[in-house]
């Protein structure tokens, strides 16, 4: 297991498959890479960069975006990446547009757990956070994928003050009627304009408060200290505050691939990718590639301290 400068390993490989979303939320920060990759991936070329992070010490891979549903491959990508040794744990980031289609062939293609984008159970709502009439779909296949056995089902829900701050509790309600995680995520403000973020920006100072008075248990988790409420009588609530802080650089333990195959050392940065996927087109062995995520691993700073 392969340690950077500041003793923090890296365990999580997060692979954006596809820059293309069927959405245009604002609040979006596509991964820190506002670039327009004009390639993509191969299914093959990602189980190749997998093995060789696997033999390294990764053994969980989230799958992104974009919209990774869109990948016409997507099960083929699945399954190539559950197929390699040492790897424990698959997920996927979606705002689950098509999840009712592709939950039960995902899950047969080996994917363990989903997380869905979903600021409001409301149809109207759903519209202006999203340009897009989907909502009673996506409802669809966050059911679906819950038949199916995914697990954990996380529904991602980022508060935007004046537009769904007060659907918190409906939201926290549904999430606990259908046995889901809710994650409350609150709006970055390096990724909108800063027009955006001094109108819909919501500090949650109070609703922490309101969950607190509520759980009979809270956790605080190892992933850059966010904290986990078990709630009386159920329900379980993540609270994803900024990653503006030094907890999140402390306890990060990711490296990101971009959907042209750049390791991404950091979220905040694009100054320092490191290409793999040419050298492996150019039939590099795979010590070389090896070296490549090594090098990598050694670019990686904590960008707040």
């Amino acid at each position: 297991m392969l340690r950077d400068g500041y003793g923090r390993t890296v365990t999580n490989l997060r692979i954006s498959l596809t820059h293309r979303c069927n959405l245009a939320c604002p609040f979006c920060h596509k991964e820190g890479d506002d670039r327009q990759p004009q390639t993509e991936m191969t299914p093959k070329e990602i189980h190749r960069i997998v093995s060789i992070t696997a033999s390294l010490g990764v053994d969980k891979i989230k799958l992104t975006g974009g919209e990774p549903l869109l990948r016409e491959d997507i099960r083929e990508v699945v399954a190539n990446i559950r197929a390699v040794p040492g790897i424990s744990d698959i997920g996927i980031t979606t705002n689950g547009i098509l999840l009712e289609e592709l939950a039960e062939p995902l899950k047969a293609s080996g994917l363990d757990r989903v997380n869905v984008s979903l600021g409001t159970l409301r149809r109207g709502t759903y519209r202006k956070m999203t340009g897009v009439d989907a909502a009673e779909k996506v409802l669809r296949g966050v059911s679906e994928a819950v038949r199916v056995g995914l697990r954990p089902v996380k529904l991602n829900m980022v508060v935007l003050r004046g537009v769904n701050d007060e659907q918190v509790w409906e939201m926290l309600d549904f999430s606990k009627r259908e046995n889901l995680v809710l994650q409350l995520i609150e709006v970055e403000s390096d990724t909108s304009e800063e027009e955006y973020y001094k109108l819909f920006h919501m500090d949650f100072s109070g609703i922490e408060e309101t969950l607190q008075s509520r759980a009979e248990k809270i956790l605080v988790r190892d992933m850059q200290h966010r904290r986990k409420f078990f709630l009386k009588g159920g329900g379980e609530v993540e609270v994803v505050r900024p990653m503006h802080n030094t907890e999140f650089c402390a306890h990060c333990t990711r490296m990101r691939l971009t959907s042209d195959g750049k390791l991404k050392p950091c979220l905040f940065r694009s100054d320092n990718l490191v290409d793999i996927l040419t050298p492996l087109r150019k039939n590099a062995p795979d010590e070389e590639l090896r070296r490549l995520f090594t090098r990598a691993i050694t670019m990686r700073r904590p960008y707040f301290t």
